[in-house]
């Protein structure tokens, strides 16, 4: 590792990997161009960090070329939780395709990132596919475009749209990345006037530090919402002795700083039409902790960290809720730093907020915010872990 000390530490593009039924399975990871892919790679690997944080999803790391896969680097990597998604290209060259076929060898998961070019032969071990889907799935000749289930788990990236998550769920990919979920199909109906009109009051109790009298009093009037909030009490994560039954129980727990917390993210976790996991739910949880670390780790007092917390919370309501963000915040009455990040993405918050959205931003917009390619990092895994856990409890 003395090797690489001196190296910059990379940008690292990571993106969950869902099911068909919207629950996180695995962390996509893409080194940024413009890096050492081996001492990127070190760097990244070197400690358990990542997959620990991660755990219990599985790493899918996209590679243009095995080359950079040295048994050094495979020592960090345990085959049972990486997959390698593989740039098909490579299959024009032996001596690559053997060093794949090594890899399937040695236990690892490979994925052919990509279709192959025509005429070139696919050896029988390498069937599992990854597919850039952004430009929706390729034109087949005689039939709509399916995959061989039988040699899965296969990956859709670049699933942008509802639509495109549907076509490719039932063309047999079982994992899918993508913003799918800030583009609802136009037949989800959002929450209905009087639903609606009750989560942005609590929202506003919330976000003004109301009395918990006042949150006691609208939550027994969301059944959904308060089941929510028992369930999550009463779940593992808070292993207690004695089950919690009342909200004042629930909010004597968890505290007010925590419960107001948890129940911004609740709003998310409100039950679906189709029973399935709302996909906003980890995103929102995502934002959140990441403007949350990144605050923090630029000394951000308690009270910035809450603001900071709630603006990447409140950063998909115009979405789940089906309205304009300027209507969401005149009905909420928050922080000016909040206000400017969510409506015009200014301000050192939006500015960051803006970052978080992108994934991957630019060295330039790190370094303008003081913000160095390390705690970048940081907050990246703090915001995985965090989402991962919050997507497994509620």
């Amino acid at each position: 590792m003395a090797a690489f000390d001196t190296t910059p530490f990379p940008l690292v593009e990571m993106q969950a990997a869902a099911n068909a039924q919207n629950e996180w399975l695995a962390l996509t990871v893409r080194i940024a161009p413009g890096f050492d892919q081996a001492a990127a790679l070190h760097a990244v690997f070197g400690e358990p960090d990542l997959l620990t944080a991660i755990a219990p999803l599985d790493c899918i790391l996209h590679l243009a070329s095995p080359a950079v896969l040295t048994q050094a680097l495979l020592a960090l990597m345990p085959p049972h939780r990486m997959i390698f998604a593989i740039d098909a290209g490579v299959l024009g060259d032996e001596a690559l395709v053997k060093h794949v076929l090594a890899l399937h060898e040695e236990g690892y998961r490979v994925l052919l990132d990509g279709q192959p070019a025509e005429g070139v032969k696919v050896p029988a071990a390498l069937r599992a596919v990854a597919l850039d889907c952004s430009a929706g799935l390729p034109v087949v000749r005689g039939g709509k475009y399916q995959v061989l289930s039988l040699f899965g788990p296969h990956l859709a990236h670049g699933v942008h749209s509802a639509e495109h998550f549907a076509r490719c769920t039932e063309a047999g990919f079982e994992w899918l990345s993508g913003a799918w979920p800030l583009r609802p199909a136009p037949s989800v109906k959002p929450h209905d006037g009087t639903s609606r009109k009750r989560l942005l009051a609590l929202l506003g109790l919330l976000a003004r530090d109301a009395e918990s009298r006042e949150l006691e009093q609208l939550l027994k009037q969301d059944p959904a919402l308060s089941y929510h909030l028992l369930k999550l009490v009463n779940s593992a994560a808070f292993a207690l002795s004695t089950q919690i039954t009342s909200f004042g129980q629930a909010i004597n727990l968890l505290g007010r700083r925590q419960l107001q917390r948890w129940l911004q993210l609740l709003l998310y976790a409100r039950q679906q039409p189709d029973g399935m996991a709302n996909p906003l739910l980890p995103l929102a949880a995502l934002r959140a902790a990441q403007l949350e670390c990144l605050c923090k780790l630029q000394g951000g007092e308690r009270d910035a960290q809450d603001i900071a917390f709630m603006t990447g919370v409140f950063s998909l309501l115009d979405v789940l809720f089906g309205m304009s963000m300027e209507d969401i915040v005149g009905a909420l009455g928050l922080a000016p730093a909040a206000a400017e990040a969510l409506l015009l993405r200014e301000g050192r918050l939006g500015e960051q907020l803006s970052m978080v959205e992108q994934r991957l931003p630019a060295p330039a917009q790190l370094a303008a915010l003081g913000i160095d390619n390390k705690q970048w990092w940081q907050s990246q895994l703090h915001a995985f872990h965090w989402a991962i856990q919050v997507g497994r409890n509620l």
